[in-house]
């Protein structure tokens, strides 16, 4: 047995793919890696923008597409379909067998929602109706906006994957969102065992950006600091799981077959190369959780990642870790703002560029 269903069987943890494209469908990679282990894919608009702005792959549905007069941003959620849909058929084996634990694939509103609560809702509603696969995840942003967007949702019996959560206190209205809307969904006589979410927590960006400000720092006690941010929130983030999903509250929707959010943690890998490639992994692996990463990452945690349970090993130090940080004048609430809006950013950046390009390919072909 390999290391990625060992990570499933022996831990409780569910190994995800963050990546997709057309080329992996076709040549059979993607099933590949479903027997090797992956449970799960995750992509977004930065995946997507890669994946159709460096494969020929897709020029002949566009040029379809095109041709047949649908606009350019119709034509490309044509083109992101197809693949969401076909990675949905390759899933849906390990989505029956666990008995809808995983074999989910995530599709993203259009980033430029991410501040649109009701544009976000509708969006969401639309994507769950076109597609209508049941290991289908909403990917909807944890922002300020997208909180009430997300309590729709599942108020509505869809599952949801909540991207770009970076903070504790963010991430803790995502849960209130996600247990509001189950109690929603109950009250009105539906059924919430058929409903999924998962709360994805970015892990990498956190150092990336505390690590830049406690070289700034420049001091002993700073630099003793580097690289440990990230791992410290994450695990936190897995302290306030165990406390949401526990008490009388939690109780009365699981007696009605409600399943816990599971936390997801993704951007696990490794942006310094100084560090170990699986540190993001090794460092946050428990039951009821997820672990999305590009292939790459797999790859190496399929070689030599080291498994052990990890993600609440010690809670007081990753306290101890936030208060040494806060002494500095680090406060990771205030990282998680900045990182918050930088994602939503990033991923409005290259969707736009995408549709940018893929609008001078539609007048080329209009020649």
């Amino acid at each position: 047995m390999g290391r990625l269903n060992e990570l499933f069987d022996g831990h409780g943890q569910s190994p995800w793919m963050d990546n997709l494209k057309r080329g992996w469908i076709t040549s059979g990679e993607l099933q590949r890696w479903v027997d090797r282990g992956v449970r799960g894919l995750t992509s977004n608009p930065t995946i997507f923008a890669k994946a159709i702005a460096d494969s020929p792959d897709y020029d002949e549905q566009f040029s379809t597409l095109v041709n047949s007069g649908s606009s350019v941003d119709e034509s490309y959620w044509g083109l992101v379909t197809t693949d969401i849909e076909s990675a949905l058929a390759i899933l849906r084996p390990v989505y029956d067998a666990s008995d809808g634990v995983d074999g989910y694939v995530s599709v993203e509103v259009s980033p430029d929602l991410a501040l649109d609560s009701e544009g976000t809702y509708a969006a969401a509603q639309q994507l769950w109706d076109q597609i209508d696969e049941p290991n289908l995840y909403v990917k909807i942003p944890g922002t300020a906006p997208g909180v009430d967007a997300i309590r729709r949702s599942i108020a509505a019996g869809r599952n949801i994957n909540v991207t770009l959560l970076f903070g504790l206190q963010r991430y803790d209205e995502v849960v209130e969102a996600y247990l509001a809307g189950l109690e929603e969904l109950v009250a009105g006589g539906g059924d919430p065992s058929h409903v999924s979410s998962v709360a994805s927590f970015f892990v990498s960006r956190v150092d990336t950006a505390v690590d830049r400000r406690l070289g700034e720092i420049g001091t002993p006690e700073a630099l003793a600091l580097k690289s440990k941010a990230a791992l410290a929130n994450a695990r936190l983030a897995y302290q306030h799981f165990l406390r949401h999903f526990s008490g009388p509250r939690w109780e009365a929707l699981a007696a009605a077959g409600a399943r816990v959010q599971r936390p997801l943690w993704a951007s696990t890998s490794t942006k310094d190369p100084s560090l170990p490639d699986t540190l993001y992994v090794d460092g946050l692996i428990g039951p009821d959780t997820v672990n999305t990463m590009p292939d790459a990452t797999l790859t190496a945690v399929d070689d030599h990642g080291q498994l052990t349970r990890t993600v609440d090993a010690d809670p007081a130090a990753d306290e101890a870790t936030v208060a040494a940080l806060a002494a500095l004048g680090i406060d990771l609430e205030a990282v998680a703002a900045t990182l918050e809006d930088e994602g939503v950013a990033s991923f409005a950046k290259s969707f736009d560029e995408l549709i940018d390009s893929l609008s001078a390919k539609a007048e080329d072909l209009r020649k």
